[in-house]
């Protein structure tokens, strides 16, 4: 079985140990690394390369999101699932628009968690449901007009309706059962349209269509 290799950033050591103990529990997962502030997690993660960090918002020194920026600019093949007390829309807005693939509040079970990593591992984005209702009132608050041009980013046919599933909010393995492709494949064409569109993150690409009037909710 091949495992998934996680890096648990923290800067609280009774909470790190706990990540570390029941993340360790589950066959698939290794824990590779650990790190208790921002600029410390940034070295070890370019350093160690695991393929996912599971990130606090709020560390002494940079910040969640910072490390996220630097992260995605050093090690961009790194996914990254945002952990934290904190469920503030503009926090989240921010880390996922920097490249995080998702956002759970501490308060979930460790189970929350695994699922939560697989689900990032498999291409998908993680957003607790009221954060989830936050974001959708967003899009439709910065929908706009078609400006007249359809494809401004030179997006093919079926990454244009990847995103535009997307944009509704199904998961990529929905958007993959709608179009009848496997999962990977819709993984391989969202990662063409944020190359083409300059984005890191299914929110960003989804916020920048909208504004173009590319896409409808």
């Amino acid at each position: 079985m091949q495992r998934t290799s996680v890096f648990l950033v923290e800067d609280q050591p009774a909470l790190l140990q706990k990540l570390v103990k029941f993340l360790g529990a589950f066959a698939e997962l290794e824990v590779v690394g650990t790190a208790s502030n921002g600029e410390q997690a940034v070295e070890d993660v370019v350093r160690l390369r695991p393929q996912l960090v599971l990130l606090d918002l709020e560390l002494p020194g940079i910040d969640g999101i910072e490390v996220t920026t630097r992260l995605k600019r050093r090690a961009p093949e790194v996914e990254i699932l945002i952990l934290t007390s904190f469920d503030d829309e503009q926090k989240v807005y921010a880390a996922i628009s920097a490249g995080a693939s998702g956002y759970l509040v501490k308060r979930v079970s460790p189970q929350k968690i695994r699922s939560a990593i697989e689900e990032v591992m498999a291409g998908g984005t993680v957003l607790e449901p009221i954060i989830a209702k936050r974001f959708w009132n967003y899009f439709q608050s910065v929908q706009g007009k078609p400006q007249g041009v359809d494809n401004p980013w030179g997006l093919s046919a079926s990454e244009l309706d990847v995103l535009r599933y997307v944009a509704k909010g199904l998961s990529n393995a929905e958007v993959g059962k709608v179009m009848t492709i496997e999962r990977r494949t819709v993984r391989t064409h969202l990662s063409h349209v944020y190359r083409k569109m300059g984005v890191n993150s299914h929110v960003e690409a989804v916020v920048k269509a909208l504004r173009a009037g590319v896409v409808e909710l």
